[in-house]
């Protein structure tokens, strides 16, 4: 099981990275933060990704977004934060992102970076418990839609500027701080 694809796995382990953990959970810092504030929230039953999700998953789905909602209320004011997954995850191990909508991480580097959480490549932590509870299944986007989300053309996500790359997309969301 070795490869970057499993590394959450021994990420979940570090304790310079993990700020909260239980008998269900662990809340970790992204060791790649796209924003100021990036941490992930990751089951320990060993739930591979968003794409084994069924039915049997709602609890512990219900309890990582209940406690990534307390950890942001507890220590964070005024910041804005989303709570999501992506659509076709890189890594291994479930994981569900709570990202502060500033964009200013140090991990955000590229085009598909950006878009991989300002697009409906994004999908919020309620709507897959809300297909899991009236569905039985996640619906997920297809490799094609994912893909035209992940090329799309770069656009701030707080006042709709296209900007042509990513350095001036990053210097233009410095003006929304």
């Amino acid at each position: 099981m070795a490869g970057w694809k499993f590394s959450l796995l021994n990420s979940m382990k570090d304790p310079e990275l993990v700020v909260k953990s239980d008998d269900q959970i662990v809340i970790m810092k992204d060791k790649y933060p796209k924003a100021k504030f990036h941490y992930l929230v990751l089951p320990k039953d060993d739930i591979s990704s968003i794409n084994s999700l069924d039915t049997s998953h709602l609890t512990v789905l219900k309890y990582m977004d209940e406690q990534a909602r307390k950890f942001i209320h507890n220590h964070y004011e005024d910041v804005v934060f989303w709570l999501g997954y992506h659509a076709r995850p890189s890594l291994q191990r479930l994981h569900l992102h709570l990202i502060s909508d500033d964009f200013q991480g140090s991990g955000l580097k590229t085009a598909k970076h950006w878009n991989s959480y300002t697009t409906h490549f994004f999908l919020p932590s309620s709507k897959i418990i809300d297909d899991l509870e009236k569905f039985g299944s996640v619906r997920l986007p297809d490799d094609d839609k994912c893909n035209e989300y992940l090329k799309s053309k770069l656009r701030c996500h707080k006042c709709s500027l296209c900007p042509p790359n990513m350095p001036a997309l990053k210097k233009h969301l410095e003006t929304h701080s």
